[in-house]
């Protein structure tokens, strides 16, 4: 029951982080800044303060170190390993945040910068997880249940593809109040049934700090949001659901799991190309596909609770897919 004490102690301290760090960062004056290109809509929006990840990212952490403590004694050291992921690609967040409020405008590291520091963390992890045992080769096919065996340094690139992609694809899902925590929800929940299943405890404690941080998160960020996770959020919880998947050996599952990041993404991806394809046409009112919606007039209410309902179920159709890998 380890799993549901790292749950609520990861709840409580971000819960109580809240009533420090938002108006510190109202007195840092770490307000949001809106894309001209963005919905007009969201401009009343301009303000509000980001980088409230670092909320979640202190509770989760907690969680781990105290649920996690009997794991760590043992020397089972898959959670850490998972938060080290995790941390790294929050502080890069939390930079190019930084970089934001510093000079007052949307953009802060460049493409380049955040890709080299993404895969340079994403390279570092896999191979932990390989020294330690967590990770094999093998790849897993849900649902067909097999494996199919691949030389290492090909699954090197694959993986550090995947958590890069995973990092931005959850990047961009975060641009409505409340959607990139309540999507993930369902990601983390179906993430610790799998560890508990599997007897992999200090995963499911990790998994359920994950869902007891969004929470308490969740109290402030829902609409209309006091405060944004920011880029500081955003990555770390990218980073939590890439390494999470290779922790459990079962990043094909992410397809599933992952299918509203994936739609996010590749709305983004459709709507660039063709935009430039065909000199001006569009396929979607506006990209990513929450501003779809959005422009189609669902509130942004209705988004996040449609998007939700697909993450569950898209998490439940892995679950079901990866039933048989450890019998």
């Amino acid at each position: 029951m380890r799993f549901l004490i790292g749950l609520v102690v990861s709840f409580a301290v971000t819960a109580l982080l809240g009533k420090i760090v938002i108006p510190w960062l109202r007195a840092m004056k770490a307000g949001q800044s809106i894309k001209e290109i963005g919905p007009v809509w969201h401009k009343d929006k301009e303000g509000t303060p980001t980088m409230g990840g670092i909320m979640f990212m202190v509770g989760i952490t907690a969680a781990v170190f105290t649920a996690g403590l009997p794991d760590l004694m043992q020397g089972n050291y898959g959670a850490v390993i998972v938060l080290l992921l995790a941390l790294i690609y929050g502080l890069i967040g939390f930079f190019d945040d930084y970089m934001k409020v510093k000079h007052h405008q949307n953009e802060g590291l460049t493409a380049p910068q955040k890709f080299l520091l993404q895969l340079a963390a994403a390279l570092v992890v896999i191979v932990l997880l390989r020294n330690t045992g967590y990770l094999t080769s093998d790849l897993y096919l849900p649902f067909v249940n097999t494996t199919v065996q691949i030389p290492f340094p090909v699954y090197l690139a694959f993986a550090s593809f995947v958590m890069v992609g995973t990092v931005n694809a959850v990047n961009i899902t975060d641009g409505v109040d409340g959607l990139a925590s309540c999507v993930t929800v369902p990601v983390a929940i179906v993430m610790m049934l799998i560890a508990i299943l599997w007897q992999r405890t200090e995963l499911a404690v990790f998994a359920a700090a994950v869902c007891g941080g969004l929470f308490g998160f969740l109290l402030y960020n829902h609409y209309p949001a006091k405060v944004f996770m920011g880029d500081t959020g955003s990555l770390f919880l990218g980073g939590a659901v890439a390494a999470l998947a290779f922790g459990l050996d079962i990043p094909i599952a992410l397809i599933f799991m992952g299918v509203v990041y994936i739609a996010e993404t590749m709305s983004d991806i459709i709507q660039v190309g063709y935009f430039k394809l065909t000199h001006g046409k569009r396929v979607f009112r506006m990209a990513p596909l929450h501003h779809h919606f959005e422009m189609g007039g669902w509130h942004e209410t209705k988004v996040v609770w449609v998007f939700t309902l697909v993450s569950l179920a898209g998490s439940l159709l892995a679950l079901l897919g990866v039933m048989g890998r450890y019998r």
